[in-house]
C-alpha cells in the first residue's frame, strides 16, 4: 500500500479483475484498475520530474513494471540476464523495488535468488549484489527494500530485508555490505520508513511453517526497536532485542503498512481471508 500526492491510498492485488484498488483516507473505494498482473506483489511510487509513477513487481510474469499512477505502462524489467545469475525468467521473482533520487532503480529478487539488482532509470543494468551464502552480507529471502535518508549528515543507505534471517541488512547505494539490524523471532517485510521510524509488518513461523499471526514493528531512527503493535514489549539484553511473538491476535498475515501524511497507519494482509486493510489511527 502507498499514498499518492493527492492524498488517496493505493492497494495492490494479485486478482486481475482490479489489480490496483484506489481508496479515500476514510475507506471509501475510488477507482480501480489492472487486469495483467496475476503475480503482483511490490508497488513503489515515485515522484519523477514532478510526475507520480508506480514500480509492480510481479511474481507471476518475472518482471518489474512501470506504470503511470492510472496504469499506463512506461518500462518493463525483464529477468536479469545480465548479471550472469540467471539462466531463464522462472529462476527471477522479484518482491520490490525502491528508487534512489537519481532514478536509478534497485530490484529485490526476495523469492528467486536473494540478489539485489540496480539499473539506471532507463532501466539499464548496472550492478547486483547480496544472494544467497552463509556470510553476513548474503541474504536469505530478501522481500523488501527501501532507501533510508533519516541521517541527514551522511549519505543515504539501502536496507533490505533478509527475512529467513530475521532481520534487516544495510547496504550502501552501491551495494557494500554494513550491517545487520537483527530481530528475533519477526520475519519481517518490507521496510517502511516515515519521519524518523523504520516500519515493518511482520509474520510469524513456527517450524517453518506460517502461522495464521502476526505484528508490526515500528524501529527509531537508530534502528532500535521501540514497539511492537499486536506483539512483545521490546527487551534489549546488553544491546541485543530478545525474541519478539504476537501477542494479540489482532492481524492475520499481515504483509505491509502504510503511513499516510496524517501519521495514521493501514495494514495489508496476505491470505487474509477477504479482512480489508486496517486502519489504525495515533492516540498522541
Amino acid at each position: 500500500m502507498i499514498q499518492d500526492k493527492k492524498g488517496r491510498i493505493l492497494l495492490l492485488t494479485n486478482e486481475t479483475k482490479n489489480n490496483v484498488l484506489i481508496y479515500d483516507r476514510s475507506g471509501k473505494l475510488l477507482s480501480y484498475w489492472g487486469t495483467e498482473y496475476p503475480g503482483a506483489h511490490g508497488l513503489t511510487l515515485f515522484n519523477e520530474n514532478g510526475e507520480e509513477v508506480l514500480f509492480i513487481c510481479d511474481n507471476n510474469l518475472h518482471q518489474v513494471i512501470k506504470t503511470t499512477i492510472d496504469g499506463k505502462v512506461l518500462l518493463k524489467l525483464d529477468y536479469p540476464k545480465e548479471t550472469g545469475e540467471y539462466t531463464k525468467p522462472e529462476e527471477y521473482i522479484p518482491t520490490e523495488t525502491a528508487i534512489a533520487a537519481n532514478g536509478d532503480i534497485y530490484v529485490a529478487d526476495g523469492y528467486g535468488k536473494d540478489f539485489v539488482i540496480q539499473y539506471n532509470h532507463k532501466g539499464e543494468y548496472i550492478r547486483h549484489f547480496g544472494g544467497r551464502g552463509a556470510e553476513e552480507k548474503f541474504l536469505k529471502n530478501a522481500h523488501g527494500i527501501c532507501i533510508d535518508t533519516r541521517d541527514k549528515g551522511k549519505e543515504p543507505v539501502l536496507i533490505v530485508t533478509s527475512r529467513e534471517q530475521n532481520a534487516f541488512k544495510r547496504y550502501t547505494m552501491e551495494g557494500e555490505f554494513i550491517d545487520t539490524i537483527s530481530l528475533p523471532g519477526a520475519w519481517v517485510c518490507r521496510p517502511v520508513i516515515k519521519g524518523e521510524y523504520l516500519y515493518a509488518a511482520v509474520l510469524q513461523s513456527q517450524n517453518n511453517l506460517w502461522k495464521q499471526s502476526g505484528f508490526v514493528t515500528i524501529l527509531d531512527k537508530n534502528n532500535k526497536c521501540v514497539s511492537n503493535l499486536a506483539g512483545s514489549e521490546p527487551v534489549y539484553k546488553d544491546g541485543r532485542p530478545e525474541e519478539m511473538f504476537q501477542t494479540n491476535k489482532i492481524f492475520q498475515y499481515p504483509h505491509d503498512v502504510c503511513i499516510d501524511d496524517e501519521e495514521n497507519m493501514y495494514v495489508a494482509q496476505w491470505n487474509s481471508g477477504k479482512e480489508y486493510p486496517y486502519k489504525l489511527e495515533p492516540v498522541s
